[in-house]
């Protein structure tokens, strides 16, 4: 890969990463609930699943869906099932540190990395990197250099979302405040469902 190209590469992982989706809406909503420190573990999660994402990708498992449509269907309504379920929790958030009357908690690691699996966003970032920036000629190596390009630049560019979170914390401090933010959350996190839908 020319270093022009694996530039361009950068530039696509970033904007991918930095713009509106199901990750960057659940860390704002993480970011208010529980501060910027307890979720990292999440950002990381998300940056490391989705690193292994790019590379099942690239090594094939795109083909497979496509060759197997029922596999991707059933991915798609495991993931939009999951992502609505995730949308109420945060919707019925109604204190910093608490969802829907229990004891709340930051998505821990595991659970960001597997998200990736079920994101829609993730799935079409993943498919578009790898078909515009692998090269037949090094398959491998390319793969390597698209998954390391979105590594490089996934943890900063998810983890602006959780500090504006984090700055909005003494906006939200105010109960009814904090309730219809995590609302408007849940509301803009269902919504990242559309473009799967169509």
């Amino acid at each position: 890969m020319s270093p022009d190209l694996f530039v361009a590469l950068l530039v696509f992982a970033f904007v991918s990463s930095v713009t509106p989706g199901p990750n960057n809406f659940m860390l704002l909503a993480s970011g208010v609930n529980f501060g910027f420190r307890r979720t990292v573990p999440h950002m990381l999660g998300i940056a490391g699943g989705f690193g292994i994402l790019l590379l099942a990708v690239g090594l094939g498992l795109g083909a497979l869906l496509k060759a197997f449509p029922v596999l991707h269907l059933g991915l798609k309504l495991a993931g939009g099932t999951y992502l609505l379920y995730l949308a109420w929790r945060i919707a019925m958030s109604r204190s910093l540190g608490k969802a829907a009357g229990e004891d709340a908690r930051p998505m821990r690691f595991i659970e960001a990395a597997a998200f990736q699996w079920v994101n829609p966003k993730a799935w079409v970032m993943a498919v578009t990197a790898m078909a515009i920036y692998t090269n037949p000629a090094a398959p491998v190596i390319s793969v390597l250099l698209v998954a390391l390009a979105f590594v490089l630049v996934n943890f900063p560019s998810v983890s602006v979302w959780a500090g504006f979170g984090t700055a909005l914390r003494g906006f939200l401090s105010d109960p009814v405040r904090l309730k219809w933010f995590n609302i408007a959350m849940g509301l803009m996190l269902a919504a990242t469902l559309w473009p799967m839908l169509r």
